[in-house]
Parts: C-alpha cells; structure tokens; sequence
C-alpha cells in the first residue's frame, strides 16, 4: 500500500520542529513571497505536503515560525529575572545581566534578526499580526520598571531603557557587514562579539546611573575635559 504523502511523518515532534527550522532559514534568506511550502518541506526532510499539513497555509506557517521565535524571547526574559531576583544583586548587575543576556541571544539567533527585519521593512505588517513581540515587550518592560523602580508610563524612563537596550543589541548585529566596517568594526571573531557586548553593557548601566539624577543637574553640571 502506497503512503499517502499528505500525512506527517511517524515522529510528528520532529517533524514539526525541523519544518519549522526550515522554514525559518528559507523566511530569513529568501523572504516570504520568494519561499515555498514545497522549498520548505525539502529543507526540512519531509514530503511537499507535510508543511501544509502541520500549518495549513505558508501565512500560517510564516506566523508560526515568529510565534516561536517571540516564544523564545519571553522564556529568555523570564529566565534572566528569576536568576535576578534569586541573586539579590544591585540594580545596575541585574541590568547588566539582562543586557548581557540579550545580546547573546541576538548573535545566536541570526535568522531571527534577519526576519524581523525583512518584516521591519515590509508594508505589509505580516509576521507582527500575532502580537507575539508585544507579549514579549510588555514581559521585558515589567521586569525592567520592578526590578530597577524605574518609570512604568507610557514613553516613561523603564520604555525609553528597554527600546536603548533593544537598538544597541540590535543594530551591530543587523549592520555588521554594512556600517559597523565604515566605522572600523568588525564582527569575525567571537571576540568581536564580546567587546561590542562589552562596551553597550557599559553605556547602558552608565545610562542607568543617568536616569538616577536629577534633570538639573544634567542640565546645568559644565562638560569634564580630560
């Protein structure tokens, strides 16, 4: 008897995992509209039709892809302020913790970076549909406003850290081989990595201590020379 090539293979686990791997590499590479369930299910190992068995549509199967990801955001988010509040370290170490943490879940996650920026640069607004980054944006700011007593407002200071901390974990990683070597940067080796992560840990916690003093004084204390 013929197996019928629409069913998902024996190990549906499996299956569903490296469909979604592929999947992922394929969305990051090639874009939604140049991608196929038929690219995927062969990257994946599986027959043409497992991909829309599992999923249904390449929509559904894009958006999975994301969910997962943002899924991952949030465990790392969770995990870095249980290990915070277990610690009981200073404000600055936890946020250095976290910034620390984060960039080193960008540089192991080069797919990721290069969807959301295929969807940043998008009109059509398809993989953020979910609400899945929000979720994982409202977790990231909760920790931040608890954990550092910092302003939980709409644009307030716990924001305006979290979106700083986003954009310099993010932008070295995005343009590593596009602005970072017109400045001098280079991201080649592990070490690369590290002084970059090294250095924006810094200017956030130096930041951080920025935000303890009062608008006045940041105003008004003359420039230090030398």
């Amino acid at each position: 008897m013929r197996r019928d090539s629409s069913r998902p293979a024996r190990d549906p686990f499996r299956s569903r995992a490296a469909i979604l791997d592929a999947a992922e590499k394929l969305f990051a590479d090639k874009g939604f509209d140049a991608t196929s369930l038929n690219e995927v299910g062969a990257a994946a190992g599986v027959s043409r039709g497992t991909p829309g068995y599992f999923f249904g549509s390449k929509a559904d199967l894009y958006q999975a892809v994301l969910d997962r990801c943002f899924g991952e955001v949030r465990e790392a988010v969770r995990a870095g302020r249980a290990r915070a509040l277990s610690s009981n370290r200073s404000g600055e170490d936890i946020l250095a913790g976290a910034v620390s943490d984060y960039f080193d879940f960008l540089a192991a996650r080069p797919n990721f970076v290069r969807l959301i920026e295929r969807e940043a640069l998008s009109p059509n607004g398809r993989a953020l549909s979910g609400g899945g980054h929000v979720t994982a944006g409202q977790e990231a700011l909760a920790a931040i406003s608890d954990e550092l007593g910092l302003d939980s407002s709409p644009s307030g200071d716990a924001s305006q850290l979290l979106l700083s901390v986003i954009a310099l974990c993010w932008f070295p990683l995005v343009h590593a081989r596009t602005v970072a070597p017109a400045v001098g940067i280079t991201f080649e080796e592990l070490g690369d990595f590290e002084r970059r992560k090294r250095h924006v840990v810094s200017l956030v916690v130096h930041g951080l201590r920025g935000l303890s003093a009062p608008i006045h004084s940041l105003l008004t204390e003359p420039a230090r020379h030398g």
